[in-house]
């Protein structure tokens, strides 16, 4: 029900401006979009994740590279990966060709820079395109892009 739910709410267009504080195109030879956070790593998560689940998003994993890291007594600055998607829009691009598999669902990169800068970092989704030669689902890729801007809009710095 939720993901019904979730689906309606994706086809509202979630259009959001572009800001100064994010890429406006990705980088053509890696494909990341960096969005500046307004919080901390914790708080920004935090409301990341709540977005996803206001949305009827599914929400697969958080990992926590920083403790992981920890754990093996190698430094690294805050980092957590979350991996969340809606596996009727998704699976389009799986079908369209397998290996986008590699892609899919979705990884969003919440980062503390080296300057104390949190940024949500994730990979656009015209470059997935790209990368595995998919043209034939222009509409599924720009209704997962309205989508991801709609979640970082939640944490953007104005």
């Amino acid at each position: 029900m939720r993901l019904r739910h979730s689906l309606a709410g994706i086809a509202l267009a979630l259009i959001v401006t572009a800001s100064p504080h994010v890429s406006a195109r990705a980088d053509e030879q890696d494909g990341i979009i960096k969005v500046k956070s307004a919080y901390p790593v914790a708080e920004t998560v935090a409301r990341i994740k709540k977005d996803i689940a206001d949305k009827g998003i599914r929400f697969f994993m958080e990992i926590d590279q920083s403790r992981l890291a920890a754990d093996a007594k190698i430094a690294l600055r805050p980092s957590t990966l979350l991996v969340f998607g809606n596996p009727p829009l998704g699976t389009q691009f799986i079908t369209a060709n397998p290996l986008a598999g590699l892609d899919w669902p979705v990884r969003l990169l919440v980062t503390q820079d080296a300057n104390g800068t949190v940024w949500a970092a994730y990979t656009d989704f015209a470059w997935i395109a790209q990368r595995h030669r998919i043209t034939d689902r222009a509409a599924q890729f720009k209704m997962a892009t309205e989508v991801v801007r709609s979640i970082t809009s939640t944490v953007q710095a104005h």
